[in-house]
């Protein structure tokens, strides 16, 4: 009798155990701008619900906003944002006039993800005149649990007119190795859980059959492959599951653009400071 009674107490822990994870939601807010735009509201949750994960992403959006302006606003608790969130269910909403303290306090956020303007995204030196501020200020306001992550972006496409590209001579591999070479001493900060090295990503692509056609004006994403490319990198660092194993494809992307991404996005996660040549 005993042992029945054990094995009906083990058999509901069992299911309890398994409910709760099949209910868990995992909860990320971006404070960025139109790159955390193109990485996260598109296709990010399409992923993790066809490999039955449940997600809630916000992102806090003011177009080219820096991290100097991010504490500006911080610091004024300036009501300067468009908070785009995409709900449990997947429906989309958009709130104006949102500031960084109200978006924060909106959600128990498992991640809260910073990231710098892209024309500063590989300067360091610029990076670090204000990322300390605002990890200050997320920290004083984020639940104790919650985890801050940085958002590695990706440089210009080698023919973009971007006034930002003179940062970098005009050239492509040296916008990427600068952003690389940030984000690598930024990841060995204590302070941040981990990098999401989209940019990374993004030039594994450009290494295969599409090649450097990953933007759609020279640094923004292009609207399908590319978008789903940072997506595919962002949850493969989230869930920590392998890309490549999820069935999810855009009705726009094709077969061989789509595993384009995926690979180039595993394979970004597995070496997120070195360029990988994609094959494809």
């Amino acid at each position: 009798m005993k042992k029945i009674k054990l094995t009906l107490i083990t058999l509901l822990f069992l299911c309890q155990t398994l409910f709760a994870q099949e209910q868990a939601v995992l909860k990320v807010l971006a404070i960025g701008n139109s790159f955390s735009e193109d990485a996260i509201e598109n296709y990010l949750y399409d992923l993790a619900k066809t490999s039955n994960k449940k997600m809630v992403i916000g992102n806090l959006y003011i177009g080219g906003a820096s991290l100097e302006l991010h504490v500006k606003n911080a610091t004024g608790d300036k009501e300067s944002y468009s908070y785009r969130k995409t709900n449990i269910d997947g429906s989309k909403s958009s709130t104006k006039n949102t500031s960084i303290s109200q978006a924060i306090k909106d959600e128990d956020w498992d991640y809260i993800s910073l990231q710098q303007a892209s024309p500063y995204s590989g300067q360091y030196d610029v990076i670090m005149k204000n990322l300390p501020n605002l990890v200050d200020y997320v920290n004083k306001l984020k639940p104790s649990n919650t985890k801050i992550i940085y958002h590695q972006t990706w440089a210009y496409q080698q023919d973009s007119d971007h006034k930002g590209f003179a940062n970098y001579e005009r050239n492509q591999e040296i916008m990427y190795k600068s952003i690389k070479d940030a984000t690598q001493k930024i990841s060995k900060s204590k302070v941040f859980a981990f990098v999401v090295p989209a940019g990374t990503a993004i030039q594994n692509a450009r290494t295969s059959s599409i090649g450097d056609r990953y933007t759609r004006d020279g640094y923004h994403l292009q609207l399908d492959y590319g978008r789903f490319t940072a997506a595919c990198t962002w949850y493969e660092m989230l869930f920590h599951a392998d890309v490549r194993k999820n069935d999810y494809k855009p009705e726009k992307v094709t077969e061989l653009q789509a595993k384009i991404a995926k690979e180039a996005a595993h394979k970004a996660v597995k070496k997120p400071f070195k360029v990988s040549k994609i094959k494809l």
